[in-house]
């Protein structure tokens, strides 16, 4: 994998701040995938079997919800990372994701990513407690929306 590819991982939210051997070994297991505009890179209900992470580009999160269409969720952009979830839980894919902005992304596998913690029992530390830090924040976010909705009888 190319030199910028590790640059680019070090400046991924998911794995800022491993170290750069961390960062290399990322990258040995990881693909790249381009996807342009409209395209899905997965829909609700598909199995999870692989983390996103965000080169270039944007993608939307949403869900369908009946009588009113998709609802964004999010839109995120280079440096973020999707698709997480799946990856920790083995349940199928809680929303879609759709290229909002034609992108580049790097693909982390299931298996790749349990084989690498496998081996590396302090790089799998660090990446789980990143893990934890992306959900419980996107955890926090849900939460101060729900709150939002109530307040304001949407919900």
């Amino acid at each position: 994998m190319a030199r910028d590819v590790v640059d680019a991982l070090g400046g991924i939210d998911l794995f800022r701040g491993l170290h750069p051997r961390g960062l290399e070994r990322i990258a040995s297991v990881c693909s790249e995938e381009t996807f342009r505009l409209g395209e899905v890179v997965f829909r609700e209900g598909d199995v999870g079997d692989k983390l996103y992470l965000i080169l270039d580009g944007k993608v939307r999160i949403s869900r369908e919800v009946a009588g009113m269409g998709e609802e964004a969720l999010a839109v995120l952009g280079p440096g973020a990372a999707f698709g997480e979830m799946s990856l920790v839980d083995d349940f199928p894919r809680s929303a879609d994701a759709r290229v909002h902005e034609r992108c580049r992304l790097l693909v982390l596998t299931k298996d790749a990513l349990e084989d690498l913690l496998f081996l590396d029992k302090d790089l799998a530390y660090e990446i789980l407690w990143k893990f934890v830090k992306l959900m419980s924040s996107r955890l926090r976010e849900t939460n101060d929306k729900m709150t939002f909705l109530s307040v304001t009888g949407k919900f």
